[in-house]
C-alpha cells in the first residue's frame, strides 16, 4: 500500500502528499535586525502559514563587500519541541564562530515545535511551501541566496532534511540528518505514535500531519526519507545516531535514551535502503550517546566538509 501510494502519485506528476489545492507562494520581510556583523534576523509573513515567523541568516564573510555575488546556500533546521526553533542552532551551538571564514549562506528558518517540515494533510500549517517555495525566493531574490544549496537538520529537522531532498530531487545537492527521524513507520505504531504523540503535545489532532497511518499510508510515505530512498539517488547524504545508551558527551549518571535508541535503529535500516537504491551514504553511527546538543554540534562539523563541497565552497 506504501509503494502503491508513491507511484499513485508519480504517475499523475503530483507533488508527493500534496493538498488538493495549491497553497499560496508569497512571503515579505516585515522586520531586519542586524544580530551582530554576520547574523541577521527577519521576520517574515508567510501567505503559506498565514503568520509571521522568524528566519535567520549567517552572512558569508564577504556578503557586504560582494553585492553582485551569489552565494551557496545551506539550510539549517531544528528539532522539536520548543517555541522560537529558529534561533536554536545559533543559541546551542557554535555555528557562527564555526562558519566565520565560510564562503556560504546559511539560513535557519522556524519549522513550528512540532511542523515536521511538511504541508499538513488537513489543510494545516503549510511549512513545506514556505521553506522550499517562498522562503527559498525570499532568500534567492533579497538576499543573494544561489542554487546550489545542502540541507541539515537534528531530530525533527533531520527528518526535515531528508524528506526534503526526497521529495524535491535536484534542490539539494546534499542532504545531512542528526539523530533523525528518517523512518517515520518503523516497525508500526513504535514510530508513528512518536510523531503523534509529538503532534498532540501541543493540541492538534493526532491525526492532523499525515492523516491516520494505516487509512492515509500513502500520505505517511508519501514524506518519510525510508519510503523515498530512490529518490535520493544523485544527493550525498550524511546520517548520524547514537545508541541510546549514555556516551562520552552526555552528564555522569544519564540514564538510556529510549527515543535516541529508536532513531539509532531507524538510521541504520534507513542506511541499507538508500545504499541499496544507489545512494552514497556516509554515516557516523557512534554508539553510546544522547539524543543532545553536544552530539548535533560534533556532527555538524563531522558533516561540515561534506556539505560544503557538494555546494562548490573550499572548507
Amino acid at each position: 500500500m506504501r509503494r502503491l501510494g508513491i507511484l499513485i502519485a508519480l504517475l499523475l506528476l503530483v507533488p508527493l502528499g500534496a493538498p488538493a489545492v495549491a497553497a499560496p507562494d508569497t512571503a515579505t520581510v516585515v522586520s531586519e535586525r542586524a544580530v551582530d556583523a554576520r547574523l541577521l534576523e527577519l521576520t517574515v509573513h508567510s501567505d503559506a502559514l498565514n503568520a509571521n515567523v522568524g528566519v535567520r541568516l549567517l552572512l558569508p564573510r564577504d556578503w557586504a563587500a560582494a553585492p553582485n555575488r551569489r552565494w551557496p546556500t545551506l539550510y539549517l533546521l531544528h528539532g522539536c519541541c520548543g517555541q522560537n526553533g529558529y534561533q536554536a542552532w545559533t543559541g546551542a551551538t557554535d555555528v557562527e564562530a564555526f562558519t566565520a571564514t565560510t564562503d556560504a549562506l546559511i539560513v535557519m528558518p522556524e519549522g513550528g515545535p512540532t511542523g515536521f517540515y511538511s504541508d499538513w494533510w488537513n489543510g494545516g500549517p503549510a511549512w513545506e511551501t514556505f521553506h522550499l517555495t517562498e522562503l527559498r525566493r525570499l532568500v534567492e531574490s533579497h538576499y543573494r541566496g544561489g542554487t546550489a544549496r545542502a540541507v541539515a537538520g537534528l531530530s525533527m529537522g533531520g527528518f526535515g532534511a531528508l524528506s526534503y531532498a526526497a521529495r524535491h530531487p535536484g534542490m539539494f545537492r546534499a542532504a545531512a540528518s542528526y539523530s533523525g527521524l528518517v523512518d517515520t513507520t518503523y516497525q508500526g505504531a513504535r514510530s508513528t505514535n512518536v510523531i503523534q504523540n509529538f503532534v498532540a503535545q501541543y493540541g492538534f489532532d493526532r491525526t492532523a500531519l499525515w492523516g491516520d497511518p494505516t487509512a492515509q499510508a500513502d500520505v505517511w510515505a508519501a514524506h518519510n526519507p525510508y519510503d523515498l530512498a530512490g529518490r535520493l539517488r544523485g544527493t550525498e547524504v550524511f546520517l548520524s545516531s547514537g545508541n541510546g545508551q549514555p556516551g562520552p558527551l552526555d552528564p555522569a549518571g544519564s540514564g538510556v535514551d529510549s527515543l535516541e535508541q529508536l532513531i539509532g535503529e531507524q538510521n541504520a535500516v534507513t542506511a541499507t535502503q538508500l545504499r541499496s537504491h544507489g545512494v552514497h551514504v556516509t554515516a557516523d553511527f557512534y554508539g553510546p550517546g544522547r539524543h543532545a546538543w553536544a552530539y548535533w554540534q560534533r556532527e555538524l562539523h563531522a558533516s561540515f566538509p561534506l556539505l560544503m563541497h557538494a555546494i562548490g565552497v573550499a572548507f
